[in-house]
């Protein structure tokens, strides 16, 4: 493909062509999705309108000149499919490694070593002779190939589609943000073209915090232009890949689980992860499970090898009886009818017989627990009595242990089971660890050398798999050939258990999950939220996607930022050139000089550039190098288990990522607490995109932190991680516009994402104002016309319209809706507050912040820890906020009551503003409240102070009220004839 000046058709294979005009060929003008016109026609005639990859409708020209052509030859679509061709379906390009290297492995390939590199060239030039028979070959022919032989009509149909909101639901929910858009224009002339001369300062500050707060409105809505649904099936994934009497063709995936510290992170709860994922809908020799414990904890390791032990009993349970949920905890939890569905009579034998098991092991988990309560002076011991390795946490050797899978312990039923691996990377003083970025790079270095699964699945440790189907739900869009190519990754929305029905705390997040999610679908994809995503590992190893964008429209309102800037050169460019011009900082780093080597002949000079840049890039590991270029996964056919272990040891030391590009332009990124949106942000900078997949049933469930500290300590640290991305490199502001993969509407998202932590210095102001207005008896608004009664009318009423349609496309309820808006405030003046500073800090004078883990578990009572009020800072501001509006709102009463009749209108105003403060910061009064009323002392004699504080000062300086000059009033009262 980098060869030829026209991109390659993902449905057949053969390049798209041009149209009548002599240009190339577009189906879709939203997506450019490369499809030639043979295909594009066969899929107008199977009577499918929209883009199957992003569900936009097609041209409606393009429409007519099918309809006008009539009946054509229905033939051509397959015909090519049978002519296609490698170059389309193996063609991929690199973006942090050099182009250079990329083309290097095309031609050299795979594996780049001196002594394998002949017989690989062998038997591609026999597979370019051959290449018609080799197409029926499933050895060679990858299963998106594989899948065009079969004559299954279930087999033939797409595994996923997009289907777009209704447009009388979307229609008026774009006019709407149109017309809001106007009037906010409207209001903004208005207030800015009548001040307040009598308190200026307030109405400056006012109209400041007004416009930062249309402009996060804009950042936040224009991104959810185009929300979208989806649908899966996985019945027609079934019929495609997993034929009656042969091997099942489904991808392997690799499921990594992460925890720190066992006893903030019980095991038990990790656990039920674990079991859930054993016990998963999914071929076993498929499925393997990675579970990195960055805390070296002897806890975490024998509870594991508990967890090995039930889970032999556990996961032919679940399969035998098609058990939903799959964690015991949960299933058992349930408050159902068990019995519904279940005509086997030894159901509730076994039921009650493998629930009495559970109770044992759980006995089990809880006694090692409280062994571990106490560390022992001279250190744990293992069973056989050598001391463990990781007594010392940051100065252990990496450890790793196998306990199920094909070579492992089978089901009690004699089957295999999922591999089940324990890691724990080495840590020595002087390395820089990166937490938990560093640990999901080494399971990704780990898994690549045991396992090496084409598609990863990374999951929190309390997040268990709620649907057992879900792995099937993301090959649906994974291993679809016309959807699957360019997406890295698909996202599930996160579920929680155990909070309470009104989600105080709006822990839930269900207006993100729900509403900005499916929005961003509509783009380019959803952000990556850190839990609950499948991978296609290639994108983490820094790859770019099959195909680059190379179709360009001269009138795209979504193709990328820099269209508003049009270039010189033609609208069609060749993918190598729009590579080759695209800005990558550290390409450098990984192109080996030339020059040095001009003595080799050119066949060493092209395997010493594939060697030395990919050392530079993915560090020395030639195992690992060479399951970088399997695009299909697999371990070499030439490997064995004892080399795979050591070399599994060696990628995990804690020097291996020395002068490298893992967490720079590989992996996980680096330079965050939260690496899972700078990990997706470079991602989509690379022109990949990602897909929001919501099954009915939910996907994954976890534990939220349902009390108020722990929550707001939360939200610090997404925070403090939005604010370290804008003070780096990676600032969406500047970085990723070379090459014009990241569209405009999606990096409006992603500067969203960073942005959003600023806004509290003005929400700080602005929740202050109602107070000091009624302290003071000013307004920050005159005396309000006709006009600009309607205007403020107009903005109220819009404001609810927008609300009001955006519920009626995503089904969110008001409730949901008003409790996000009252978090919003909260979090906004105390953690958003603290990250800004926190980060500015940081950036400043280099002072770093540790945070804690939040609890995952709550007490025996039912919602137990939401009256729990535990001290911190961030509980102060919020405090300070209620105390002085309440103040206020009796101080205005008490004025209105000493001036008068006249002094009631103006007061109703005023008052307002106070109680919407004071309305969206009742659920942080009421868990300060506690239980019982049982709030910290500190923090309220800390906030009386600072309101005593701010209203003695506030009435000494007054700063916002007009000072009256006595000698001119003297004057003009002289001057008056009485």
């Amino acid at each position: 493909m980098m060869e030829s000046g026209a991109p390659i058709c993902h449905t057949c294979g053969e390049q798209v062509g041009h149209d009548a005009n002599g240009e190339l060929f577009v189906a879709c003008h939203e997506c450019n999705y490369p499809m030639c016109k043979s295909c594009f026609e066969f899929e107008i005639k199977e009577g499918r309108k929209v883009c199957l990859r992003c569900g936009s409708p097609y041209d409606e020209n393009l429409l007519d000149d099918v309809e006008k052509k009539g009946s054509g030859n229905q033939s051509t679509m397959a015909s090519h499919l049978n002519d296609s061709q490698d170059v389309g379906i193996h063609a991929r390009h690199i973006s942090s490694v050099s182009t250079v290297d990329s083309e290097m492995n095309d031609e050299y390939g795979n594996p780049i070593w001196k002594n394998r590199v002949e017989s690989w060239k062998d038997k591609k030039n026999k597979k370019k002779k051959s290449s018609p028979k080799t197409e029926t070959e499933p050895a060679q022919v990858p299963p998106e190939q594989q899948m065009e032989d079969k004559p299954s009509a279930a087999a033939s149909e797409p595994l996923s589609i997009v289907y777009p909101i209704p447009r009388n639901k979307l229609t008026p929910y774009r006019a709407v943000i149109i017309m809001r858009l106007v009037i906010l224009g409207l209001f903004f002339h208005y207030r800015i073209t009548n001040p307040v001369d009598s308190a200026f300062g307030l109405w400056l500050t006012s109209v400041i915090c007004e416009i930062w707060f249309a402009f996060s409105w804009v950042l936040d809505q224009f991104p959810k232009w185009n929300p979208v649904n989806r649908e899966t099936y996985i019945e027609r994934l079934s019929a495609r890949y997993e034929r009656e009497g042969e091997p099942s063709q489904l991808a392997g995936v690799d499921f990594f689980v992460s925890t720190v510290d066992p006893l903030k992170e019980p095991p038990l709860i990790t656990a039920n992860t674990v079991l859930s994922i054993l016990a998963v809908d999914y071929p076993v020799d498929k499925v393997s499970c990675y579970v990195s414990d960055d805390g070296a904890a002897m806890l975490s390791f024998e509870s594991l090898v508990e967890t090995a032990e039930f889970a032999r009993k556990w996961v032919p349970f679940c399969k035998k009886y098609t058990i939903e949920p799959r964690a015991p905890e949960f299933y058992f939890s349930l408050k159902i009818d068990y019995l519904k569905d279940k005509v086997q009579p030894s159901f509730v034998k076994e039921r009650r017989a493998m629930k009495r098991d559970y109770e044992e092991y759980k006995v089990r988990v809880n006694a090692l627990v409280a062994k571990a309560q106490k560390t022992p002076e001279e250190g744990w011991t293992m069973q056989d009595g050598t001391p463990w390795p990781g007594n010392n946490t940051r100065d252990h050797p990496g450890m790793i242990q196998v306990f199920l899978g094909n070579t492992g312990a089978r089901d009690i039923e004699g089957n295999e089971l999922p591999r089940l691996v324990y890691v724990s990377r080495e840590k020595r003083p002087g390395y820089q660890h990166h937490k938990k970025a560093g640990a999901e790079n080494a399971l990704v270095r780990v898994s690549a050398v045991l396992t090496n699964a084409p598609y990863i699945l990374n999951l929190d440790c309390d997040h268990y798999v709620n649907n057992s189907k879900a792995v099937r739900e993301a090959m649906c869009i994974l291993m679809d050939p016309q959807v699957g190519r360019d997406v890295c990754y698909v996202q599930f929305p996160q579920r929680f258990d155990g909070i309470d029905k009104s989600d105080r705390y709006a822990n839930r997040n269900v207006v993100f999950f729900d509403v900005n999610m499916k929005g961003l679908d509509g783009i380019q994809g959803p952000v990556y939220v850190g839990t609950g995503c499948v991978f296609n590992r290639q994108a983490l190893y820094g790859y770019g996607p099959p195909s680059m964008p190379s179709l360009r429209k001269r009138k795209d309102s979504s193709s990328c930022f820099s269209c508003c800037c049009p270039s010189k050169k033609k609208p069609a460019q060749d993918p190598a050139e729009v590579y080759r011009d695209a800005k990558r900082e550290d390409l450098n780093a990984a192109i080996f000089n030339l020059t040095e080597i001009d003595n080799y002949d050119e066949h060493e000079r092209s395997m010493l550039i594939s060697q030395l840049s990919f050392e530079k890039t993915f560090g020395l590991s030639s195992v690992f190098i060479e399951s970088t270029l399997m695009e299909n996964g697999g371990v070499p056919e030439s490997a064995n288990s004892p080399t795979l272990i050591k070399e599994a040891i060696h990628v995990i030391g804690c020097g291996y990522e020395e002068k490298t590009e893992w967490g720079k332009e590989i992996g996980w990124i680096y330079g965050s607490v939260t690496e899972d949106i700078l990990s997706g942000f470079k991602m989509h900078c690379r022109g990949w995109r990602s897909i929001y997949c919501m099954p009915v049933r939910p996907a994954f469930k976890g534990s939220a932190p349902i009390n108020l500290s722990d929550r707001l300590h939360q939200v610090l640290r997404w925070a403090l991680g939005s604010v370290e991305i804008f003070f780096s490199r990676h600032c969406p502001l500047w970085y990723g516009f070379g090459g014009g993969r990241l569209k405009w509407l999606q990096r409006l998202a992603y500067i969203n994402t960073i942005v959003y932590p600023f806004t509290s210095l003005p929400l700080i102001a602005y929740c202050t104002i109602p107070a000091v207005c009624l302290l003071t008896g000013k307004f920050i608004i005159p005396t309000l016309s006709n006009l600009a009664s309607m205007l403020f009318l107009g903005l109220f009423i819009s404001i609810i319209g927008t609300a009001v349609l955006e519920l009626r496309w995503s089904g969110v309820s008001i409730e949901d809706l008003w409790r996000n808006e009252q978090f919003w405030v909260i979090g906004g003046v105390s953690a958003h507050l603290f990250a800004v500073f926190q980060g500015f800090l940081k950036m400043l004078a280099g002072i770093d912040t540790n945070f804690t883990v939040t609890a995952k578990a709550a007490e025996d009572t039912e919602f137990g820890e939401l009256y729990m009020v535990k001290w911190t800072t961030l509980l102060i501001p919020p405090t300070t906020l209620l105390i002085i509006n309440i103040v206020g709102v009796v101080a205005g009463f008490s004025d209105a009551l000493n001036k008068g009749y006249e002094a009631w209108g103006p007061l109703f105003g005023k008052v307002f503003f106070a109680f919407w403060v004071i309305l969206h910061l009742y659920p942080f009064l009421k868990g300060l409240m506690g239980r019982q009323n049982r709030t910290p002392t500190i923090v309220v004699l800390w906030s009386v102070l600072l309101a005593s504080v701010f209203s003695l000062v506030w009435v000494k300086i007054n700063p916002f009220v007009n000072k009256v000059d006595n000698t001119l009033v003297a004057e003009t009262c002289i001057s008056i004839d009485c």
